[in-house]
C-alpha cells in the first residue's frame, strides 16, 4: 500500500485513528437516528396542524361569505381596510439537537384586538370571520415554524448520512486494510528473522564442529 510503513509505530497510531473513526461512527450514527426521529415526530405534527387548518379556514371563509351576504361585499372590503394591525413578528433562531431552526417570534401579536368598526353597521358573522382569521394567523406562523424546522432537519440528516457513509464505506476499511497490511508484513519480517537467526545459529554450531 502507498504511502504506508509497515513499522510497529505506524500500527498503533492507524489502530489509534480506528478506534477514533468507529467511535465518531457510533457518535453520528445515533445522533442521525435522533435527528431522523425529531423529523418525523415534527412532520406528524405539522400534518396534524394542516388537517386542522383545514377545517379552521372552511369555518372562517364560511363566516366571512356569510358577512358578505349580509353587509354586501362592497361594505366587508371597506371594513377590512380599517382593521387595525396585531403586531410584529421578530424572527430570531432555535435549536434542535445542535441544528439552528428559524422561528418567529410570536411576543408582539395581539390576537384579541378589538374591532374598530362599528357594531351597528355589521353584524356577528362579520366578527365571527375577523375573530377567526386572527387566529389563523397564530395557528399560520406555527406551521411555517414546522415547515421550517422539517427543512432545516432534513439537510442535517443528509449531511450526517453521508459523514456515516464516509466513515462505514470509505475511511474506517481503509483503516482496517492498513492494519492488515502492516501486521502481515510485521509478521514476514518476524519469520525471516527467524528464519536468520535459525541458519546463523545452524551455521556457528557447524563451524564449531
Amino acid at each position: 500500500m502507498e504511502g504506508v510503513s509497515p513499522t510497529r509505530m505506524d500500527l498503533l497510531d492507524t489502530r489509534k485513528k480506528l478506534v477514533l473513526a468507529e467511535k465518531g461512527h457510533k457518535l453520528l450514527e445515533e445522533k442521525r437516528d435522533a435527528l431522523v426521529e425529531k423529523f418525523f415526530g415534527i412532520i406528524h405534527k405539522r400534518n396534524e396542524r394542516v388537517s386542522q387548518l383545514d377545517a379552521d379556514f372552511k369555518d372562517a371563509f364560511s363566516s366571512l361569505i356569510q358577512a358578505q351576504m349580509l353587509l354586501g361585499e362592497k361594505k366587508v372590503d371597506e371594513l377590512s381596510h380599517i382593521t387595525p394591525e396585531i403586531g410584529t413578528i421578530d424572527f430570531e433562531t432555535d435549536n434542535i439537537m445542535g441544528v439552528k431552526i428559524p422561528k418567529m417570534n410570536q411576543d408582539n401579536i395581539k390576537p384579541e384586538v378589538e374591532p374598530s368598526y362599528s357594531f351597528i353597521e355589521t353584524c356577528s358573522k362579520l366578527d365571527d370571520a375577523q375573530k377567526d382569521f386572527k387566529q389563523l394567523l397564530i395557528k399560520l406562523i406555527d406551521l411555517a415554524d414546522l415547515e421550517g424546522g422539517i427543512k432545516s432537519l432534513a439537510v442535517e440528516i443528509e449531511k450526517t448520512k453521508r459523514r456515516v457513509n464516509v466513515l462505514e464505506n470509505n475511511l474506517i476499511p481503509k483503516l482496517q486494510a492498513t492494519i492488515k497490511y502492516i501486521e502481515m508484513q510485521l509478521e514476514e519480517r518476524e519469520r525471516e528473522d527467524f528464519f536468520r537467526r535459525k541458519r546463523i545459529k545452524a551455521l556457528m554450531e557447524s563451524k564449531k564442529e
